[in-house]
């Protein structure tokens, strides 16, 4: 930024006295604030143009001439001529705005226009020009008779990304989730709203909710909600457990090429719900007991005689909990014989005993374990494992 100024210091300089505007020294560079704008972007011009410094007293324009015009175009629209407004009396440095229009289009899928094109004004900040998906918007000031200067910037749609703003959240966290699509920042001076499609794996339609702007003009949208595994959806809040995943998705209707125009694309991301119960005190495993086929506890355990293994299970959380409750019989070389599960959910305080029928084929000390698990394909141990020993003789 120094050098920047610097820059404009040692050309200023050399300028006074001379003729206005020089014709020798064509010197007159045009900046755009991005290099890169999307439909409904507002665009942020400077000519530096010492030369057109007519009066160190006074803050001069250019442009707005018939003989030295500035010209803003696309290739189907302009404005012509546009005004441009030195920044401080004596800088040399002159800026406009013009807001992009875009064309008419549905760009959120509801079947209604979201834009107003329109190409009218004279500047400095009171432009609207009409453009197109994949164009350039070009600046061109005729310096001096004869002596034209240029810069283009060009102008296409973006394909949009959302985002949780954490991999996994706790059930009591605020859930943030984030879409970037400059596409949609639709007006540059009001904050914008894009629809959220928000769900769950314990509720698959899930809710939509409103992603609002974070400024004027970023072209991110945030959206924020609650989760809850005792109420039902509404409004903002989610209902969804602990071990679900949560999903956000939007529908993007702005599409760069090679998508044409009338494509849309569905935007998707998820993220993890967890309780603040550490996993391993989610479940008391109690100690595991024997009976009959009749339920008739047993103490003693002799071959080819079938027992039922009964374990019990408690949830002592105020929400569910999804479980998988493991057996395992090793024999005295510490060999598997058995193995066996059972798959279910345990509401709030609820307490469920479990039981799994096993034939001891001869006899010999046996170690019977039992283990709670929150599923086969991705196990978190929910409680400790509970084991005991017994002879079959």
């Amino acid at each position: 930024m120094y050098l920047f100024f610097m820059m404009i210091s040692l050309i200023l300089l050399p300028a006074f006295g001379e003729p206005i505007p020089d014709y020798n020294k064509p010197y007159a560079p045009i900046f755009t604030d991005k290099p890169l704008y999307t439909w409904t972007d507002k665009i942020k011009m400077t000519i530096i143009a010492p030369s057109w410094n007519t009066d160190k007293n006074l803050i001069d324009s250019i442009g707005n001439t018939q003989d030295h015009p500035i010209k803003i175009s696309t290739r189907e629209h302009s404005l012509e001529p546009y005004r441009f407004t030195e920044t401080d009396a004596n800088s040399g440095v002159f800026t406009a705005e013009v807001i992009l229009t875009g064309f008419a289009h549905d760009a959120d899928g509801d079947g209604n226009i979201d834009t107003t094109p329109r190409t009218m004004g004279t500047g400095p900040t009171s432009g609207f020009l009409e453009v197109g998906r994949d164009s350039a918007v070009t600046i061109s000031f005729e310096f001096a008779d004869g002596v034209i200067l240029t810069e283009s910037a060009p102008v296409s749609w973006n394909v949009g990304t959302i985002q949780f703003t954490q991999e996994i959240f706790l059930l009591d966290d605020a859930v943030t989730v984030r879409i970037i699509d400059s596409d949609m920042n639709l007006n540059p001076e009001t904050l914008d709203h894009i629809p959220i499609q928000v769900s769950s794996d314990s509720d698959i339609a899930g809710i939509k909710v409103d992603g609002i702007e974070t400024s004027e003009s970023s072209g991110m949208f945030v959206a924020t909600i609650s989760l809850s595994q005792t109420s039902t959806t509404s409004g903002s809040r989610l209902y969804s457990v602990s071990g679900d995943k949560i999903f956000a998705k939007y529908d993007d209707y702005t599409l760069p090429k090679p998508y044409s125009i009338t494509d849309n694309l569905q935007i998707e991301t998820f993220a993890l719900v967890d309780s603040s119960v550490p996993p391993i005190e989610r479940i008391d495993n109690l100690p595991i007991k024997f009976s009959d086929a009749l339920g008739n506890s047993l103490q003693s355990f002799s071959p080819n005689n079938q027992l039922q293994i009964v374990g019990t299970i408690v949830n002592p959380n105020e929400f569910d909990q999804k479980f998988v409750y493991l057996f395992q019989v090793k024999n005295d070389n510490n060999f598997v014989e058995s193995i066996s599960w059972v798959q279910g959910e345990l509401s709030s305080a609820q307490s469920l005993d479990v039981s799994q029928s096993w034939i001891p084929k001869k006899s010999g000390i046996y170690k019977i374990e039992t283990f709670v698990w929150n599923s086969l394909g991705d196990p978190t141990v929910l409680a400790p494992i509970m084991s005991t020993m017994i002879t079959v003789e």
